[in-house]
């Protein structure tokens, strides 16, 4: 049987610039990681997301971890039951081996270059690379200034809010909690936390991830309200009252304030609770934090967050038009590399790649067959 895709961002546009939750790539238990490296145009991409269609072939779940910069690429993928990991570890998430041979390890993609040949291109290759950062700079002032707008609007709306009412939502989670991990024995350890990217900015427009995501989830809460009504406070609580009761917990953001939350998962208890929209449906229970806004205190702001709203989607826009200027300046940074390189050789690494990994898969697959046979 055909494994399951869940797709997600490691890594954001944001207006703190680029900001990265690379280090949740790795999960417990990762047993091997492949830290790629070479410049654009090698197949990095390429190569993981071959990886990943034969894992997925071979009846695993794998984690596809898009680029945000490029959400057709791949920047790692995650196979979580074979404890095995591949990630880009270039710029502007440069990532080195942490246990060089022993947990980790580097594929050079740079080996197969015709370094001779690119030396040719080195003055536009400096040029177009200096582009392609100025562009990005462009694109995160221009999300700083949005953050400047969405928190105005979050300060009209908190001066509006009655947080007690918001409370009763926090309750309802916790009785699902104590119902739940009700045990006469106490937690001897916290759960673990897990954070990455939702959706992001991307030079296709916004893309929001949450679908797959929450495919397998059972019972799913999509949780309504504007900006400053207390989503992310609500989603932080709920979160730390499952860590604390021993629970492992997935922690997604969002992209304009990176520590702003989206959606939290429990998947010891099947259970989500998201923001994103795509679950604004009869089929999840919706909870509205807009009911506990004073509608008469909120008439008088009417014209400031019509306007506050209108300028907040502008510089978004902006900010997203910039990085897809930066990605046609990637796109031609790539040609002076793609001629260059010898991919038949590459396949070859692919190949010796995939054997290992198939190997360690397997060996994973006795062990745990092994303990079963043991345990029962």
């Amino acid at each position: 049987m055909q494994g399951s895709i869940k797709r997600v961002f490691p890594g954001g546009n944001t207006s703190e610039g680029f900001f990265s939750y690379y280090q949740y790539l790795l999960e417990k238990g990762t047993k091997r990681i492949f830290v790629i490296k070479g410049g654009p145009g090698v197949g990095k991409s390429t190569l993981m997301k071959k990886v990943g269609k034969k894992m997925l072939e071979l009846g695993y779940d794998v984690e596809f971890h898009h680029c945000s910069s490029d959400n057709h690429s791949l920047d790692g993928i995650a196979v979580i039951p074979a404890g095995i990991v591949m990630v880009d570890g270039t710029a502007p998430h440069i990532i080195d081996p942490k246990y060089p041979g022993g947990l980790d390890e580097i594929i050079n993609m740079g080996e197969y270059w015709n370094v001779e040949a690119m030396e040719l291109n080195k003055t536009k290759i400096v040029a177009t690379t200096n582009d392609v950062s100025r562009l990005f700079a462009r694109a995160y002032r221009f999300l700083a200034a949005a953050r400047s707008i969405a928190e105005d609007i979050m300060a009209i709306h908190k001066q509006c809010m009655d947080f007690a009412g918001a409370n009763r939502i926090l309750a309802l989670f916790e009785r699902i909690l104590a119902e739940r991990t009700y045990s006469s024995e106490p937690v001897s350890t916290s759960g673990h936390e897990r954070h990455l990217f939702s959706c992001a900015y991307t030079p296709d427009g916004f893309i929001d991830f949450t679908d797959t995501i929450l495919q397998n989830i059972g019972q799913i809460y999509y949780l309504h309200g504007p900006m400053g009504t207390g989503k992310t406070t609500l989603l932080r609580k709920i979160a730390d009252r499952a860590v604390e009761k021993g629970l492992d917990v997935e922690i997604y953001h969002t992209p304009l304030i990176p520590t702003k939350i989206g959606t939290v998962v429990i998947p010891g208890l099947n259970l989500a609770i998201t923001t994103s929209e795509k679950f604004k449906s009869a089929h999840y229970e919706t909870l509205d934090l807009s009911k506990y806004l004073n509608g008469s205190k909120l008439a008088a702001f009417q014209a400031d967050l019509a306007g506050d709203n209108k300028l907040l989607q502008e510089l978004i826009d902006l900010g997203m038009e910039n990085i897809r200027r930066a990605k046609e300046e990637h796109d031609v940074l790539e040609q002076y590399y793609v001629p260059n390189m010898n991919f038949s050789a590459a396949e070859d690494k692919y190949e010796e790649i995939m054997d290992r990994i198939l190997s360690l898969a397997a060996g994973d697959a006795k062990a745990t067959a092994a303990n079963a046979r043991i345990y029962n």
